[in-house]
């Protein structure tokens, strides 16, 4: 991997496993919007870049190399071997196509604040209302970065400014439904203290998974997916439909509880787990594996 800085932009030479369709589109994050040149602009950390890939190269644009260096580089998750992972998990023959069509796939360590919100929303829900939803939250409630020819951007609500927020409003503005109060309740907790989401990060993954759990509408696949996104937590194994039909179909050939399958996940693939999620999870998603 080589890496030149011009201005605003950061070119990303010499990596094959990075594909701006394959890291937004798997699941992972919400903030993302695909542009005319299947270039993908997305919002973190309060700044606003875009993502192409080019001649076999990647182009960062919004990103000069202060940002690349203190935001970015642990953002795509860069100082990671994607190959080596690749190669352990491409061992198991179930597993080797699943790689091969997400091969540009990494996992985004994302804003912890936010990650738990989003997958909050995520529950029961579908990608673009998901989408939609944050898009409404972070209008209500963040802070304007910005503005270009297709659309203004905001930053995230911080804690504080959620925490105050009215579940009526969530409800009828950003279209949440049912978890309008999840939402400010999870806020609180954490604007108090009740739940200190900065020491998920020294636990123990059994321990942090019961502990995201003590937030409202946090149940074992969202805190998984918390773990994964927002935690650097590669040995989690979040298990949504599509994953249950996956390792029902590929692994487990019966049908299987849903906790069943995640410490199945996490048995099957150890450190990797997180890793071989996502490559199923887009690939059967993608190709309608399962029921």
């Amino acid at each position: 991997m080589e890496i030149e800085f011009l201005g605003d932009k950061t070119y990303i030479r010499d990596l094959e496993e990075f594909d701006p369709k394959d890291i937004f589109t798997c699941g992972q994050a919400f903030r993302w919007y695909e542009e005319y040149d299947n270039s993908y602009t997305f919002v973190t950390n309060k700044r606003v870049a875009n993502a192409k890939r080019e001649d076999g190269n990647i182009v960062l644009s919004g990103v000069n190399e202060k940002d690349f260096l203190n935001i970015f580089y642990n953002y795509f998750d860069l100082k990671r071997n994607y190959k080596e992972v690749m190669d352990e998990l491409s061992i198991d023959e179930t597993l080797k196509k699943a790689v091969e069509y997400g091969r540009g796939i990494r996992i985004l360590n994302q804003e912890k604040f936010e990650t738990i919100i989003s997958f909050i929303i995520s529950a029961n829900n579908q990608i673009p209302r998901i989408k939609n939803s944050i898009e409404k939250i972070s209008k209500m409630y963040g802070e304007f970065i910005g503005s270009d020819e297709n659309r203004e951007y905001y930053s995230f609500p911080s804690v504080d400014a959620l925490s105050k927020a009215k579940p009526e409003d969530l409800r009828e503005f950003a279209r949440v439904g049912f978890r309008d109060v999840r939402i400010v309740e999870a806020s609180q907790m954490i604007n108090r203290g009740e739940v200190d989401i900065d020491r998920v990060s020294e636990m123990e993954l059994e321990d942090a998974r019961k502990y995201l759990q003590l937030l409202p509408g946090v149940g074992p696949k969202v805190a998984d997916c918390i773990l994964l996104f927002a935690y650097d937590r590669v040995e989690s194994f979040p298990v949504d439909v599509w994953i249950k039909r996956v390792m029902e179909e590929l692994y487990i050939h019966e049908e299987t509880k849903k906790s069943e399958i995640a410490t199945r996940g996490r048995e099957v693939f150890g450190n990797n787990a997180g890793f071989a999620n996502q490559y199923l999870f887009y690939y059967g998603r993608e190709n309608k594996l399962g029921k």
